[in-house]
C-alpha cells in the first residue's frame, strides 16, 4: 500500500451527496465486470454543477470527454460528504475514476464506511477547512505515516485526522481481506 498518495486536487463544495457522486440512472453497469465497470468511472461526479468544481467559471469537469479516468487522483471536499442514499457505488465510482483519497471536512457516516469496508478510497478527515486553500488542479500529497497533506503547488502543510482503527482495515485493502488476516473468517 501506498504510504504517499501524490495527485491533482479536485475541490468540491459541502453536502457532496451520492446521487451528485454518481447519480442514478447510471446504476446499470455490472460492478463485477472489468468492462462495464468503468462506465462508474466515466460518470463520477457527473452530477455535480460544474460550478462547484472550484473554478470560478466551473470550467474544469472530473472526466475530460469519453475519458474513464479522471486527471484528478485526490478530491478536497467540505463536511457532511457522502450524504444521500447508502450506495456503495458512489465510493467505487470514485475509485473507478482513479480517486486515491479524499480529504473533507466530515463524511456521511454511511459513505465513509462504504469507502473503508470496501476499500474503494481512503477517506482522511482534515482539521480544518481545506476547500479554502486548495484549488483545483493543485498538485498535492497525503502522507499517511505523518497525516499531513502538502499543497505542492504553494507549500503549505495541513494536519489531517489519524485513521485510527480503520488504517488496518485500509492496509489490507478491505474489511474481508481485514477479516481473513486477523482469522475473524
Amino acid at each position: 500500500m501506498e504510504k504517499i498518495i501524490k495527485g491533482k486536487a479536485f475541490v468540491l463544495g459541502d453536502n457532496i451527496d451520492t446521487d451528485q457522486i454518481i447519480p442514478a440512472e447510471h446504476l446499470v453497469y455490472s460492478l463485477s465486470d472489468p468492462e462495464e465497470s468503468k462506465m462508474y468511472g466515466k460518470f463520477a461526479l457527473s452530477g455535480v454543477p460544474l460550478i462547484k468544481s472550484g473554478l470560478p467559471d466551473g470550467s474544469k469537469a472530473f472526466i475530460a470527454g469519453d475519458n474513464t479516468e479522471s486527471e484528478f487522483s485526490i478530491i478536497i471536499a467540505g463536511s457532511n460528504f457522502g450524504c444521500g442514499s447508502s450506495r456503495e457505488h458512489a465510493p467505487f465510482a470514485l475509485e473507478k475514476a482513479g480517486v486515491k483519497a479524499i480529504a473533507a471536512e466530515s463524511y456521511a457516516r454511511i459513505f465513509y464506511r462504504n469507502a473503508v469496508d470496501g476499500g474503494f478510497v481512503i477517506p482522511y478527515e482534515s482539521t480544518k477547512k481545506l476547500i479554502d486553500k486548495i484549488k483545483t488542479g493543485d498538485e498535492v500529497e497525503i502522507n499517511l505515516n505523518t497525516n499531513h497533506l502538502k499543497n505542492i503547488t504553494t507549500g503549505e502543510e495541513f494536519n489531517l485526522n489519524p485513521l485510527g482503527d480503520v488504517l488496518p482495515i485500509i492496509e489490507a485493502g478491505n474489511i474481508f481481506e481485514y477479516a481473513r488476516i486477523n482469522e475473524m473468517i
